[in-house]
């Protein structure tokens, strides 16, 4: 008989009871950090720069509406000219003029009246297409117009 015992000694399991936890609290962080693309961009376009520019203040009454130059992955579907895209599809001036109108139906009366619309623009396309747009947004109503730019300065 041996004076001391020599029993083997295993390694103690790993305590994972703190694991839900973290995995939450990770999952929590992402969650907060991350913002949602709300659309799919169709149109590439390269914003204008200006010099006298402010910010929208109250973004819940904002449509934005995309112009530019279908991207390379839709030129074979949509081609190479000039296209209007809203949300996820795009669209001719007849269906801005309803885009418009049921934006506005579905808005708060106090944000009906202060609907602005954002227009998105290439520094490329023509004016004439703006204008035809402008006169779409003129006959749903929509007299408060945004042209997105960046500052000469940031360039």
């Amino acid at each position: 008989m041996s004076l001391f015992n020599h029993s083997r000694r295993q390694v103690p399991l790993l305590n994972t009871s703190a694991l839900p936890d973290l995995v939450f609290t990770v999952l929590f962080f992402f969650i907060t950090v991350t913002h949602m693309r709300k659309v799919t961009l169709k149109v590439k376009y390269q914003v204008p720069a200006g010099t006298e520019l402010t910010k929208l203040t109250k973004k819940s009454a904002v449509t934005y509406l995309y112009i530019g130059k279908p991207t390379a992955q839709m030129q074979p579907v949509a081609g190479h000219n000039t296209r209007i895209q809203i949300n996820d599809k795009y669209a001719d001036m007849p269906a801005v003029v309803d885009y418009v109108s049921q934006e506005r139906k579905h808005m708060q009366p106090e944000d009906a009246q202060n609907m602005t619309v954002s227009i998105k623009a290439d520094r490329a396309t023509s004016m004439g297409i703006i204008a035809d747009v402008k006169q779409a947004l003129r006959q749903a109503g929509a007299l408060k117009i945004n042209y997105s730019a960046i500052s000469k300065n940031k360039k």
